[in-house]
């Protein structure tokens, strides 16, 4: 890849679903498909809504270890990015991410005790297109 970070961001932006890995308490791998996300910085900082009350966030509080995986079905390729996960409650993180209508998930709003933001933090990733794949840092990529 030229220029990893512009070609990894192209492909997460036209993506309509995330998947976002965690870890259960027995140490099975727990995938799950997401929104996008509402954020990113770069490929590095990723931002999603969810529940509080959800099984993912109690993993993630649990065990920070995740994945991201964007898949472009028409040109069958992807990205998985590892790191961690973050599960932030504070006012100021919710309202930065808080979209008008998300008052149909959150019916309290961007005070719902329900409401929270994962923080997914990339350390790595691998990409695959054309029938191959390779691996990345994340540091050497935004260089």
């Amino acid at each position: 890849m030229r220029d990893t970070e512009t070609t990894i961001g192209n492909l997460i932006d036209k993506q309509g679903v995330s998947f976002i890995g965690s870890v259960s308490p027995d140490g099975i791998p727990n995938i799950k498909a997401m929104l996008p996300p509402r954020k990113r910085e770069g490929i590095k900082v990723f931002y999603f809504t969810t529940n509080t009350s959800s099984m993912r966030v109690s993993q993630y509080k649990a065990n920070p270890r995740a994945c991201i995986y964007f898949c472009d079905r028409r040109f069958f390729r992807g990205v998985m990015l590892t790191g961690t996960m973050e599960v932030l409650e504070d006012r100021k993180t919710k309202e930065m991410i808080w979209r008008e209508g998300d008052t149909m998930y959150y019916s309290k709003g961007v005070t719902d005790p329900d409401y929270c933001v994962l923080r997914f933090t990339a350390n790595d990733g691998r990409y695959y297109s054309n029938f191959s794949s390779e691996s990345f840092e994340i540091e050497q990529a935004m260089l």
